[in-house]
């Protein structure tokens, strides 16, 4: 099956994007513009940064920064959920044989 893409306007910041897109994927673009939009209003409103270009820039780190940190976290907790199964086999005297 071959991808069929089209044409997907999205907002940002009040400024029109036209971005290619597969069209099974068009509602994930959607979400991802309207988070986008979301995180660079907050910033902008907050009165720190000025200029769009910062401000996007300031976004993508916090959307990059937020993504590491579920990774670690997903990681982390992998480790110790499998720490704890472990410890759980252990006391109820299973080996790892079986």
């Amino acid at each position: 099956m071959s991808e069929q893409s089209t044409t997907v306007s999205v907002r940002i910041l009040d400024k029109e994007y036209l971005v290619a897109c597969p069209e099974e994927q068009q509602e994930a673009l959607l979400r991802a513009a309207k988070y986008l939009d979301n995180n660079m209003r907050e910033i902008r409103a907050s009165g720190k940064v000025f200029g769009t270009e910062r401000i996007a820039v300031m976004a993508a780190l916090n959307i990059t920064n937020d993504l590491l940190e579920r990774d670690t976290m997903s990681d982390a907790t992998s480790s110790i959920l499998e720490a704890m199964d472990n410890r759980l086999d252990e006391a109820l005297g299973k080996s790892s044989g079986h």
